[in-house]
């Protein structure tokens, strides 16, 4: 038995708008398929634009662009995070300046955001890891305080929540990603939702080089060609079809899986906040013996992912400054097979599997019984003091 870590969900559905595209020989951004998808992105998030583009970076940076960010600025961002989030800040010529993030949800700590702002700082990006949203009240107060713009990293958060307010219409805009492994998918591609009509239309225009109506090869800003083909865009129709079944496939699976590894071994398995809905984008847990896990499940078939590694150990940002938990983070957290296809025996497979590394490498102890001994290689509280 092979099983991937994540792999797209295509059914009849995706199939017959991707068929209809190709039966109007719309390939390209043209059409009527990337505009009905912008319509239908923007009903499921509640917002008013959507404007969809060729990747989340690219909705990440086009947005920042047309905010008019640049060289001089300062933009908080967390050092958990995938490279895309700092990338896009950089692409603009302002600074990413990185904050520690949460152990439970793995997102930045707003508590630590205010050190951070300096009268340079114009905007936050908070990113909300693996499906769970940030704390988005504490963010959002700050920014307000400050002046700052919030722009939401939503790309693994589709259909997540805060207070009953999806993601992607909690700061002035959001930005998704549309990658095979996300929930929605569109193969590649990304969107930019916003209720600010001025910053949609700033941003169509840059992602298409910046024509002037009624001139067309006339080009008042440097832009660029980041759109979203047809085909990209009906895939993506027939995946919000289905929206309300992907998410909470992913929510149902990550259900099952802490009922089955609740109390195995050192597991530290994803939380829900009370205020969020989490959506589960990967199912991420964190262990000391993630490398050993890891290798075991591979050799059992099962392919596993590791979290990402911290910004500021990377080669292209390397800092000093200690992100102490972040840097725990990045030694110990992974996530298991996460896709909304998985079947119950193939998530039984890796469940059995996780127990049995447990159980071969602890002499059948629990940890309850590990605990009770006072010496527990289980207990996480004394690693993060």
């Amino acid at each position: 038995m092979k099983i991937q870590v994540c792999t797209p969900s295509t059914t009849k559905k995706e199939i017959k708008w991707v068929l209809k595209a190709l039966k109007e020989n719309r390939i390209s951004s043209t059409g009527g398929f990337v505009e009905l998808f912008e319509k239908e992105f923007a009903k499921k998030i509640g917002i008013k634009y959507c404007v969809a583009v060729n990747s989340g970076f690219s909705a990440l940076f086009l947005t920042l662009c047309a905010l008019g960010l640049k060289k001089g600025d300062e933009i908080i961002v967390p050092d958990f995070t995938m490279v895309a989030t700092a990338n896009a800040v950089v692409a603009t010529g302002a600074t990413p300046i990185f904050v520690d993030a949460e152990w439970d949800t793995c997102n930045i700590n707003p508590n630590l955001i205010e050190e951070k702002i300096t009268p340079r700082t114009k905007a936050i990006i908070p990113v909300h890891l693996y499906g769970h949203p940030c704390q988005m009240d504490k963010i959002l107060e700050i920014a307000d305080r400050y002046d700052l713009f919030v722009v939401e990293d939503a790309a693994e958060s589709h259909g997540a929540s805060y207070r009953g307010i999806l993601t992607g219409g909690l700061g002035i805009a959001g930005c998704f990603s549309f990658y095979a492994n996300k929930i929605i998918t569109t193969g590649e591609g990304g969107a930019i939702t916003t209720n600010e009509e001025w910053l949609a239309e700033e941003i169509r225009r840059l992602r298409a080089y910046y024509f002037t109506p009624g001139t067309h090869f006339w080009h008042k800003k440097m832009a660029w060609n980041f759109r979203m083909s047809s085909l990209e865009a009906a895939y993506g129709l027939g995946q919000l079809e289905r929206w309300d079944e992907l998410i909470e496939k992913r929510r149902k699976n990550a259900q099952y899986y802490n009922s089955k590894l609740k109390d195995v071994g050192d597991l530290e398995l994803p939380i829900e906040e009370k205020e969020a809905k989490n959506v589960y984008w990967m199912y991420e847990v964190k262990t000391r013996f993630r490398d050993k896990l890891m290798k075991f499940l591979a050799e059992k078939g099962i392919e596993t992912r590791t979290g990402f590694i911290p910004m500021h150990q990377q080669p292209i940002y390397k800092q000093k400054e200690d992100f102490s938990v972040a840097n725990k983070l990045g030694e110990n957290s992974m996530y298991l097979p996460s896709a909304s296809d998985l079947t119950k025996k193939q998530i039984d497979y890796v469940i059995k599997n996780v127990k049995r590394f447990y159980k071969k490498n602890f002499d059948n102890r629990s940890r309850a019984d590990w605990n009770s001994t006072g010496t527990s290689p289980f207990d996480f509280s004394s690693y993060l003091a």
